[in-house]
């Protein structure tokens, strides 16, 4: 399963973010209203509006961390996040087994994430399911962790059972389309800053980053 997880936001904006997300007259809708017509089927969330003030702000300030982190930019190689929303499940909340649309009127969707607000203790169930052709793995991550995975796999979340499940959703297009081309990208990547961390510039290296340039921009669109 092609996946990262990784930890994007500090404790200080965790709890700047829980502070503002509790504000008693924050606007909270139905999260039907941005699913697709499979999904709205199955969706039972709340979502935040997002041209409400405490939405467009901490949008904003997350986008701009996950675009300067390098290593969700050497794994996503994003060109745009888009879509993005604060979703809020209560007890009896759930989100059942869909796929993403391919095409948003934000945007590709070729990757989806969920970075996790709340403290995965503060709440029960609230899983993040991701299916693959031959396997099924749950993800419940510590607050301010985010999970980046292909938005072809089937996903779902499971029902919230006590507490409440705070999170942060959206999509990226990537400059590359191909689950598999991203993945060669990223090895090359890795392998290449690490070797120049353990021994220097070298001309080994030069032809490393060279067929990686060349291959972004074979594969790239």
């Amino acid at each position: 399963m092609n996946y990262l997880t990784h930890k994007l936001l500090n404790p200080e904006e965790i709890d700047s973010l829980n502070d503002n997300l509790d504000r008693q007259n924050l606007e909270w809708e139905d999260g039907k209203k941005t699913a697709g017509s499979h999904a709205a089927k199955v969706k039972n969330n709340l979502q935040l509006k997002r041209d409400s003030e405490v939405s467009k702000k901490y949008s904003g300030l997350i986008i701009k961390k996950l675009l300067s982190n390098d290593l969700i930019k050497s794994f996503a190689l994003p060109k745009k996040v888009h879509g993005t929303m604060f979703t809020k499940s209560i007890k009896g909340m759930k989100y059942g087994k869909h796929i993403d649309n391919a095409f948003m009127s934000t945007g590709r969707a070729d990757l989806s994430f969920t970075i996790f607000i709340s403290s995965k203790s503060h709440y029960n169930g609230g899983e993040l399911i991701i299916e693959n052709l031959n396997s099924e793995k749950k993800f419940k991550l510590d607050s301010g962790e985010i999970i980046i995975y292909p938005s072809t796999y089937l996903h779902s979340v499971k029902e919230v059972s006590k507490g409440e499940r705070l999170v942060f959703v959206g999509w990226i297009e990537s400059y590359v389309k191909s689950i598999e081309g991203r993945e060669y990208l990223f090895d090359l990547d890795a392998a290449a800053r690490s070797l120049l961390a353990k021994n220097g510039r070298s001309a080994e290296i030069d032809l490393i980053f060279k067929s990686y340039s060349n291959l972004l921009r074979m594969l790239g669109d």
